[in-house]
């Protein structure tokens, strides 16, 4: 029963982790195209800003 508590919270833990690298992640692209590069900080979550961006890398 114990072991099981442990697993469940071990669990919880990864995915706040995780959670909360997905949430920076998306504040430092808005931060960085918003901010730093003048555009609109809402416009990361369009599918055209991701192929322009794959398109710039290749």
């Amino acid at each position: 029963m114990k072991t099981s508590h442990y697993i469940l919270y071990t669990v919880i833990k990864i995915i706040a982790v995780l959670l909360i690298i997905g949430l920076l992640f998306a504040v430092g692209l808005m931060i960085g195209y918003g901010v730093i590069g003048d555009g609109s900080p809402m416009a990361i979550f369009k599918i055209n800003i991701w192929e322009q961006l794959s398109r710039f890398i290749k």
